[in-house]
């Protein structure tokens, strides 16, 4: 899958599926159900999110809030819901912060978890909002390749939008959190100095606490 620079778009990046080991398989939930999100195929993830609802995450630099509208990106507001709930997001960093562009994140700091989730794409929904300051969006590495990875921009960004880029929400409390994430590593390998995707997802959070110890991190994220 290629990586296309911010410049362009956003872009996440897939690897090989013999990269990372399959997790072992865990109880379902019940449809409707907490799902766990150690097992893609929990009947939990078909549950519909809500009209609308709002996501609080709690990181190492404070809490932010993300208001939900699901008329705006049905497929993204249910993948995002059931994502959030589940606890996919704990633990999970900023990964690629971009001062003046967006802030990224969604590999979990599992690999096995990571590799998961690497084929569960989503389809695509019609954009129907600009990606503006404080807009959350699903990245994708072109069409129907929307899996877990979000960013929430920065400043207006609205040359996503003809590139398919479906924001499903917006930071409604603590954008100044946002705007605090560690961003001097700037852009991800081999672009720039930061962060490599793909060895994100062959070593996880062993890789990023080692060589990029100063990302920030999601302790927490939950459904209000």
């Amino acid at each position: 899958m290629r990586y296309i620079p911010y410049g362009s778009v956003i872009a996440l990046t897939l690897v090989g599926a013999g990269a990372c080991a399959k997790p072992a398989d865990k109880p379902a939930s019940t449809a409707g159900g907490v799902p766990d999100f150690h097992n893609p195929s929990d009947p939990g993830f078909a549950q519909q999110a809500p009209d609308s609802f709002r996501a609080r995450f709690s990181t190492t630099k404070g809490d932010f809030v993300i208001a939900v509208h699901r008329a705006w990106a049905p497929h993204g507001a249910d993948r995002f819901y059931n994502l959030v709930r589940s606890g996919y997001y704990d633990g999970v960093r900023f990964f690629r912060v971009i001062p003046g562009f967006m802030a990224q994140f969604g590999l979990h700091a599992d690999t096995a978890v990571t590799a998961a989730w690497r084929e569960r794409r989503i389809p695509d929904d019609p954009v129907q909002g600009s990606n503006q300051r404080g807009m959350v969006t699903f990245a994708t590495a072109g069409a129907g390749t929307r899996t877990t990875q979000i960013f929430i921009n920065y400043g207006a960004n609205d040359r996503l939008d003809a590139s398919g880029f479906a924001p499903f929400g917006e930071v409604v409390e603590g954008m100044d959190v946002v705007d605090k994430l560690y961003g001097a590593y700037g852009e991800g390998a081999p672009q720039g100095r930061g962060p490599d995707q793909m060895r994100i997802h062959i070593e996880g959070e062993k890789y990023l606490a080692r060589q990029f110890p100063k990302l920030d991190k999601i302790t927490k994220a939950t459904v209000e």
